[in-house]
């Protein structure tokens, strides 16, 4: 009997000694805080802490301090080795701590008053994959290359930043930069950035994106870039960024200057074709004939024939065309003249608005010759409108109209050469779009 008590008395003083030596290991839950997941996981959210709460395990793997009144946790979570999830949001940390565990995968420390994300702040976080420095007071953000090679999302949004941060590493695939004061992208700042599917830059201050600065962001799936300061208007520094947005196969959130990417658009559709400007026509005189295009589908009056006892004065339309191409004195414009055909008028008024009598004459005397082997003498044409009225009508105002126009030009190295089927066919097409526009002035 005796024995056995005192085999009782032993036991219980080693379970006082033990429990008196390793108290972390029995106190397994802090009394501030909630813990699951075999006392592991633990939420100390909301509490009023200023220092961390005692009784915490070291083997704990997931650690919520946030809405609390930390103002510095320097070297206080070092020994916490096995850590995956640190919780910091929503304090008044001024920096991040130092000496965090590297075992972290991820940390939150959004809404603090942090001015500097500096170097030594993440150059032992081999195992960090989510970082989240946001809505804080960051003007400056410092990272090392080969450092951080595990992080595939880096949101640093609603801070002071006024440029991209550089040595971005490579494996990120989230990076958000919304609502800072950014204004400019260093060249290569994204040139790693191989492996990012979403970017978030708006609500900030860009006014253009330098060249190249996309060009390396080809698994990319989204961006914003609306609520910036886009220079719309600067076409040699916005023309990279719209002619990016056309050919990107991202989802663009906020295109900027729609008008302008509208207008590139239009011209990607609608190319001017090569060689569209043929030795007959200048750019002052394709405008010419865009003009008299568009007068020409207005109205498209009919040139009918007309007998002799109508025939009247002339009116003359003088065109000079000059042509760099050549014509051999052979050369003869389309002429149109009436047949004799006799056509009844019941009203004098209609055959006079009716009759039209055309003339094409090629004004080039026959003693023209090349002066020089550099120049070629241009070759007049005119076009001459008969508007016929009826003798008996004399009273009706007489009208003259003259349009001319005028191309001279130089060709190098002119020879005479007969002419072909196609100089002959572009010659008497342009003559035809100026007579759509000559018959309708003269009605």
């Amino acid at each position: 009997m005796a024995l056995m008590e005192y085999q009782i008395l032993k036991m219980s003083s080693c379970l006082f000694i033990l429990l008196f030596l390793t108290p972390g290991i029995l106190c397994i839950c802090p009394l501030q805080c909630t813990c699951t997941e075999r006392h592991r996981h633990v939420d100390c959210s909301g509490r009023n802490l200023t220092t961390l709460p005692p009784g915490l395990q070291e083997n704990i793997i997931h650690l919520n301090l946030s809405y609390n009144h930390f103002t510095d946790l320097h070297n206080q979570l070092t020994p916490y080795t096995n850590l995956r999830t640190l919780d910091i949001s929503n304090n008044r940390l001024e920096s991040l701590p130092a000496q965090l565990p590297r075992s972290l995968w991820n940390m939150s420390a959004a809404n603090n008053n942090i001015k500097l994300l500096d170097k030594s702040d993440t150059a032992y976080q081999w195992n960090l994959k989510y970082l989240d420095v946001s809505k804080n007071m960051l003007e400056k953000v410092v990272l090392i290359k080969n450092t951080l090679r595990s992080l595939e999302v880096l949101n640093l949004s609603s801070n002071k930043l006024w440029t991209v941060p550089t040595n971005m590493p490579s494996k990120l695939h989230i990076v958000d930069l919304s609502n800072n004061s950014l204004t400019q992208i260093l060249p290569g700042t994204l040139i790693n950035l191989t492996n990012l599917t979403h970017l978030y830059l708006h609500n900030n201050k860009f006014t253009f994106i330098p060249e190249r600065s996309f060009d390396q962001l080809l698994q990319l799936q989204e961006i914003t870039l609306h609520n910036n300061r886009w220079s719309c208007d600067h076409k040699q520094n916005i023309t990279y960024l719209l002619k990016w947005v056309m050919e990107t196969k991202a989802h663009v959130i906020g295109t900027p200057c729609s008008k302008q990417v509208s207008s590139l658009k239009e011209q990607s559709m609608y190319p001017t074709p090569p060689g569209f400007t043929s030795s007959l026509f200048t750019m002052s005189e394709m405008q010419t004939v865009d003009t008299i295009n568009s007068l020409s589908m207005v109205t498209q009056p009919k040139v009918t024939k007309t007998p002799r006892q109508y025939r009247g004065k002339e009116t003359t339309f003088g065109v000079t065309l000059s042509k760099d191409t050549t014509f051999s004195s052979t050369d003869r414009a389309l002429v149109a003249y009436p047949e004799d055909t006799p056509t009844e008028m019941t009203n004098s008024h209609e055959a006079a608005a009716a009759t039209l009598t055309i003339h094409l004459q090629d004004g080039m005397s026959s003693n023209a010759s090349l002066t020089s082997a550099t120049k070629s003498s241009p070759t007049p044409v005119t076009l001459s409108i008969t508007s016929g009225m009826p003798n008996n009508f004399s009273e009706m105002p007489q009208q003259s109209t003259t349009l001319n126009l005028r191309r001279e030009e130089t060709t190098a190295n002119v020879k005479t050469q007969p002419p072909s089927a196609a100089s002959a066919w572009k010659v008497n097409a342009s003559l035809l779009l100026m007579l759509n526009a000559v018959v309708m002035l003269a009605g």
